[in-house]
């Protein structure tokens, strides 16, 4: 459900995650260390959560 919310925001709304995180008060390096527990991580030329 988290990789499907990012990625839409991501998609519809931010030109990247460093623009995610500071409008949503998130710190990257904590969303990026989970994303990567579940398997992904962040892709900046897609600008989207991918697989490992």
């Amino acid at each position: 459900m988290l990789l499907s919310c990012l990625n839409m925001m991501l998609r519809d709304e931010y030109d990247g995650l460093d623009c995610l995180c500071d409008d949503l008060g998130l710190d990257r390096a904590s969303l990026e260390a989970q994303m990567r527990e579940a398997g992904y991580v962040y892709a900046v030329a897609q600008n989207q959560f991918i697989l490992l």
